[in-house]
């Protein structure tokens, strides 16, 4: 009997799982870059950037992770999707080039320092936009004949995929201020609480709007979420959205300093369950299903020899480098 069928399944959650780490570890890091305006003060500025300078540049592993895992464990998504998805994906890694040199850069000088500090904003934005309009143009469907993309280079755009990215800048937005308000003190934090009511708002509003609109892409999607009794597997999601919300609301007001950021994440994992649950089991929704793009069973069973090891290598340093640089940040002292 083939496990393939299983092996497919397990990549599948793997590739996931990937993703879904890189979106929570990165997402707070570019969230912080693009509120890089609303703090025009070189010293919190100094202070927001070394919450993240000892962690910031391992947060791509994943991302390389989840793109490398679905080029060999699904190289017939990996064909399909790339050509749909070359303008939003090559916008993005020009942001996290922009990002990562601004980062060095404007420690490297003062006289330049705000034009790395636009530039730091500027690939922030961008990369986040991007993200989430690959996800729009993913999530609205790709065009597919047999087994090529027959689509145009400008499908990716459409309202829904605008829609996708600005829920995405948004969220991590929030990520980012969540964030500050657990690594810093003082005005900064103070002013990070206030940032983090408008946000929380603006995400609902953002969740609601994509929720709202997703159901009409595709009668896969509707009755997946609103057929019976499918729906007494998916009713316990917006349910789960709206306790935390409460509970975030409730953390925000009291101004505890851990809460928020933890329940914003927790914010982010019931959306994406929100999108795993509308796409599976396709990779490319309406078109290729998981086990029709899935690599031999032999070479799936190689690669997974592999991550077997290196992702608890991985999960262990990454997880000794935040327990390591822990707390609040001083704003006497500081990463560089």
């Amino acid at each position: 009997m083939s496990i393939a069928p299983h092996l497919s399944t397990i990549w599948a959650f793997i590739i996931a799982f990937a993703v879904f780490v890189y979106v929570v570890m990165d997402g707070f890091d570019l969230g912080l870059g693009m509120l890089f305006p609303l703090f025009p003060k070189k010293a919190d500025r100094n202070v927001m950037m070394n919450t993240v300078a000892p962690v910031w540049d391992g947060n791509e592993t994943w991302l390389v992770l989840g793109g490398g895992g679905l080029f060999a464990a699904f190289p017939l998504a990996y064909a399909v999707l790339m050509p749909a998805l070359y303008t939003p994906i090559i916008a993005m890694l020009i942001g996290l080039i922009f990002r990562g040199v601004a980062f060095e850069f404007r420690w490297r000088t003062t006289r330049e320092r705000n034009l790395w500090d636009i530039a730091f904003f500027g690939g922030s934005l961008l990369a986040a936009m991007a993200q989430g309009v690959a996800l729009g143009a993913i999530l609205q469907g790709i065009h597919v004949e047999g087994r090529h993309y027959a689509g145009g280079w400008w499908d990716w755009l459409t309202p829904f995929s605008i829609l996708t990215g600005v829920a995405v800048v948004i969220g991590y937005c929030l990520l980012g201020a969540t964030w500050l308000v657990m690594k810093t003190e003082g005005e900064l934090r103070d002013e990070a609480y206030r940032l983090s009511w408008w946000l929380l708002f603006a995400m609902l509003a953002a969740i609601g709007a994509v929720s709202l609109a997703t159901p009409f892409l595709h009668i896969q999607y509707t009755t997946r979420w609103f057929a019976w009794p499918g729906m007494i597997l998916t009713a316990p999601v917006p349910i789960a959205v709206a306790a935390v919300t409460v509970l975030l609301l409730r953390s925000l007001a009291a101004k505890q300093d851990y809460r928020p950021f933890f329940l914003t994440l927790a914010l982010f994992g019931l959306s994406y369950a929100g999108l795993g649950i509308s796409m599976y089991p396709y990779i490319v929704p309406q078109s290729i299903d998981i086990w029709q793009a899935a690599a031999p069973e032999n070479s799936q069973i190689l690669m997974l020899v592999g991550v077997a090891i290196m992702v608890p290598l991985i999960l262990g340093y990454t997880g000794w480098s935040y327990w390591v640089f822990r707390g609040k940040v001083n704003p006497e002292s500081g990463y560089h």
